[in-house]
């Protein structure tokens, strides 16, 4: 029923980093080495191990015998192997199927990083030429028709070797662009312009302001809508989106997902892969789940219809294969928010009305309180200044008047943008900033588990990826995962969120921000969850429902009879099952 796989993670590189410490414990104590057979090799310059699948026989000697935990063996359906579709070497990461796009509708791609997401992009795009698993002797376009044939991926394929296709992508890391083009985004986009909808989609992705600017002097967000605009411009048959949420707010979410959409027509294929489920829900006509081990394999899902796709997601079951890949479900039940009286018996604290003016800037901060165990999420477009109303909140920044009577707290703040500034080691960085909290069982629990820092806690921290980072920094922040560790540790978040499932899920309350953004804004008193999703949908112009199943937000499509129904008894965001 099953066969063995053994993959190599990312944590090899302990071998190659630190060779003298590496006593070769894995070859040492493997029972099929001592048969005499060639089950495990260490390159003698380098120390690099490798080990034959067809040998190894899974005990999990090495395993444990690995004292830099480089090594996991992991076992899979044997049927997958007759579905391999791309490896990239010896004990290395493998895709099994591929996702199969429809002319005319949007394939929405949804999987935890790692898992081969961007690698089945780059093969419906033809940039990267799928090996079936064989990596040594890869086959040619023949075989690999041959393999794909009675399917719709033989046509596709056909399509794109006959050049009938034109694919375009747009990345996943945005911020690595000023390194790959200069000049001004006005230059950029009318070199690539194809089509006669430049102006309509800059106005659709807020570009107008920003066309005489150079690429170098561009936000995450605005190189986000850059890039967007770039791929929408131009005259393909086949458009990419490797997420297109990041660094944007709720609102420059919905208008890039309407700004995709717009590409649709009977003949362009559309593939979108992202992490918030509420856009993806939005934009996306049919869903393929990837799930498998991180680094190591990933399985792509036959389509499902969007609903059913997110909800296996997020169940981690996937019933037409009657297979679990996760063991816990996730169910975004809104928690109940406190009553006065419990208020009252709490702790609380008041923060008073406050300004802040920078440069053509200005803030005002209507006063509020906040109380132990209490998440509040802040709601605002970009510009709108959460990241000040923080900053003024953790003594950052001088408030213009009324900072006086804060409240004297102890504040760990988790900034928006992060630089790996530390020399060492992910658990030297632990022991100097959180000594004691980091081998605290409730701590390790609540926070080191949920985030998987076990797996990077002995990378270096310069080499960390983004997520990474972001992972030790919400560490250090005790936040993210800071649903449960608020309520144990009776401390108070203030979160700063523009994924709205991950914002409905840890709000207690939430403080909305209103106004003309990078102008003139409003911080409002901290209101119910309810009533401040419901104010803060009624200024975007958008209505949420909530999936029966899990409880997940869902965002009603424009003019649709349960948009327009919620929007005339003025409910854009709904608790109820």
């Amino acid at each position: 029923m099953f066969e063995r796989a053994l993959v190599f993670y990312i944590k090899i590189r302990c071998l190659v980093e630190k060779p003298k410490r590496c006593r070769q414990e894995c070859k040492k104590s493997c029972p099929v080495v001592r048969m005499g057979k060639l089950c495990i090799e260490v390159t003698p310059n380098d120390k690099k191990a490798s080990i034959s699948e067809e040998l190894c026989i899974g005990c999990g000697i090495c395993v444990k015998k690995c004292p830099f935990e480089a090594i996991s063996i992991i076992n899979l359906p044997s049927n997958l192997e007759r579905d391999t579709t791309h490896r990239y070497g010896k004990n290395a990461f493998k895709l099994h199927r591929l996702p199969i796009p429809r002319p005319g509708e949007v394939l929405g791609l949804v999987g935890t990083n790692g898992i081969g997401k961007s690698t089945a992009l780059k093969i419906l795009a033809g940039k990267q030429k799928p090996n079936l698993g064989r990596y040594s002797d890869p086959p040619d376009w023949t075989e690999i028709l041959s393999h794909f044939r009675g399917s719709e991926l033989q046509n596709y394929f056909t399509k794109i070797l006959e050049d009938d296709l034109k694919a375009l992508i747009k990345p996943q890391y945005v911020d690595q662009i000023p390194k790959a083009v200069k000049g001004t985004v006005r230059q950029l986009l009318d070199k690539k312009s194809e089509m006669d909808n430049q102006d309509i989609i800059c106005k659709m992705l807020d570009l107008q302001n920003i066309k005489d600017r150079e690429i170098s002097a561009l936000s995450g967000g605005e190189l986000q809508r850059f890039a967007c605009a770039m791929v929408c411009i131009q005259n393909g048959d086949i458009f990419m989106f490797d997420e297109p949420s990041s660094y944007l707010d709720v609102k420059q979410r919905l208008n890039a997902a309407q700004t995709i959409r717009s590409l649709l027509g009977p003949d362009k294929f559309i593939i979108v892969v992202e992490h918030d489920l509420s856009v993806l829900d939005y934009l996306s006509d049919f869903i393929c789940c990837l799930y498998g081990v991180p680094g190591a394999y990933g399985v792509v899902t036959m389509p499902f219809s969007v609903r059913e796709g997110i909800n296996i997601f997020l169940d981690g079951f996937v019933p037409t294969e009657n297979l679990r890949f996760r063991e816990d479900s996730l169910v975004f039940k809104v928690s109940e928010s406190a009553t006065e009286e419990e208020v009252k018996r709490i702790n609380h604290y008041e923060y008073p009305m406050m300004t802040k003016t920078m440069g053509n800037f200005r803030l005002e901060i209507h006063k509020g309180q906040f109380s132990d165990s209490e998440i509040l999420v802040l709601l605002g477009e970009n510009g709108t200044g959460k990241t000040t109303f923080i900053r003024l909140l953790a003594g950052n920044l001088d408030a213009d008047s009324g900072s006086g009577d804060l409240p004297q707290l102890h504040i760990s703040y988790k900034p928006q943008k992060i630089s790996p500034k530390s020399e060492g080691l992910v658990r030297q960085l632990l022991h100097e900033r959180i000594r004691d909290a980091y081998v605290h069982q409730q701590f390790i629990a609540d926070v080191m588990k949920p985030l998987k820092i076990d797996d990077i806690i002995d990378q270096e921290v310069q080499n960390l990826s983004g997520g990474e980072l972001q992972r030790v920094a919400m560490t250090l922040c005790l936040a993210k995962v800071i649903k449960r560790f608020i309520l144990h540790a009776k401390k108070t978040g203030f979160v700063v969120e523009h994924d709205f499932i991950m914002a409905t899920y840890l709000a207690d309350r939430v403080i909305v921000f209103e106004g003309l953004p990078s102008v003139s804004t409003i911080a409002h008193t901290p209101q119910t969850l309810l009533a401040g999703m419901n104010r803060f949908l009624e200024l975007l112009g958008i209505t949420f429902r909530r999936d029966p199943n899990n409880f997940r937000p869902r965002i009603n499509k424009q003019e649709s009879v349960k948009d327009v129904e919620q929007k005339r008894a003025g409910q854009y965001f709904f608790l109820e099952d």
